[in-house]
């Protein structure tokens, strides 16, 4: 059987960008590994993000592994809750916890850091343990993630009125005034009460970092999803350093790789995140879903050159060695994103994806580099990105 890999880069397409000459980072970056590879191969566009759902990375990447996110996704929380192997009831709500810096209480007050200037696990781990042991009850708990990423789940919240609440992600409205939020956060008493004593504690003088208030969102019941071995007849792997990847990998069936050192920025172990997809394959595993977060958190910071450095470190570290690694063997590299994250916006947008996939026998498409405009002008359109792997499934077996 062919061994297939998909190679996600996320956040990394882009809109043209005055800065880099009208280019997009991945037409601006270096990438000689991944334009190789699009000199021949099969290229085009994939909607991962269905119409009326929001474009994040819960949604898209539910889409890229082949599961319809109009029928599986319950929200953020739930699937960062499923890579924790969390025990939750059918009716708890689980939120997605940020620790944010705001710049104040009040609805005019910004949303200055949706990551608490990307506060690092040792930091957040213990502001979220103190938060548990004084606020913690039979409604709320909080459990601990990583970095800026936590979860609070709300015991019995599915049927309860805070399951309706439609609060925005944090980084959609980073330097924007928390006002909408806060008054959505007010219809709930218990929850408008529970961020307060939350700010009241991270305002200590002990806390030296940025964090000073909590965000919760992307709320939803517990995540059921097919098991990938049953729905596609593969043996698959995750690789990711991210909570929503995993869990999306965990809740259908698939291992989870734990690899050192990966933070989900520029500064992650690329090396050990590509040594665990070969050494699965290695073991006779059939399919790893390979995921990078950094183009997509430079991508939210709004700086040009970070997100084009991104973009040149995933073609140097992960599509280059996998391609050398795979020379001979009977294996695909699918490449792509799982959605855009625009400089401009600095935030996500539902944008078709661009992909490429890789095996010998396949040459469909010539493109002179790998590039959003160069995928597009194929043709090839998948308006439903949970198409894509069975589209690729029946390519390779074709």
């Amino acid at each position: 059987m062919t061994k297939l890999l998909f190679l996600v880069a996320d956040g990394m397409g882009d809109w043209p960008v005055a800065e880099l000459g009208g280019r997009t980072p991945l037409e601006a970056a270096p990438t000689p590994h991944m334009d190789a590879l699009a000199r021949r191969c099969v290229a085009g566009t994939a909607r991962t993000v269905p119409q009326g759902m929001p474009p994040g990375s819960d949604v898209a990447n539910m889409s890229l592994m082949g599961f319809d996110p109009a029928a599986h996704h319950t929200g953020r929380g739930p699937i960062e809750a499923a890579a924790q192997g969390l025990e939750l009831d059918p009716d708890d709500l689980v939120w997605r916890l940020n620790l944010v810096q705001v710049a104040g209480p009040g609805p005019a007050d910004a949303m200055l850091d949706y990551s608490s200037g990307h506060i690092s696990t040792a930091q957040s781990t213990p502001l979220v343990q103190d938060l548990q042991a004084r606020l913690g009850d039979g409604t709320f708990t909080f459990v601990p993630g990583i970095q800026y990423r936590h979860l609070l789940v709300q015991r019995g919240g599915a049927r309860a009125p805070e399951a309706g609440l439609d609060i925005r992600p944090p980084h959609d409205i980073t330097g924007q005034p928390q006002g909408p939020d806060l008054e959505r956060f007010a219809a709930s008493p218990r929850l408008a009460e529970l961020r307060r004593r939350a700010a009241e504690l991270l305002g200590a003088p002990a806390n030296a970092t940025r964090a000073n208030a909590i965000w919760p969102w992307g709320q939803g019941r517990p995540l059921l999803l097919p098991a990938f071995a049953q729905a596609f007849g593969l043996r698959g792997a995750v690789v990711s350093a991210v909570d929503l990847v995993r869990g999306l990998g965990r809740a259908s069936g698939m291992e989870v790789a734990e690899v050192p050192g990966v933070t989900g920025l520029l500064d992650t172990n690329y090396q050990g995140k590509v040594d665990a997809a070969l050494a699965f394959l290695a073991r006779g595993g059939d399919f790893v879903f390979l995921h990078v977060e950094a183009p997509d958190e430079c991508g939210h910071s709004g700086v040009v050159a970070d997100k084009v450095e991104a973009v040149r470190r995933f073609d140097e570290r992960v599509v280059g060695p996998v391609v050398r690694a795979l020379e001979g063997a009977d294996a695909a590299i699918l490449v792509t994103c799982d959605h855009f994250t625009p400089l401009a916006r600095r935030t996500h947008t539902p944008d078709p994806v661009p992909f490429l996939l890789w095996h010998p026998r396949l040459a469909d498409h010539g493109l002179p580099a790998f590039s959003e405009a160069n995928a597009a002008a194929t043709g090839l359109a998948l308006d439903h990105g949970h198409d894509l792997l069975p589209h690729v499934l029946e390519r390779l077996r074709g």
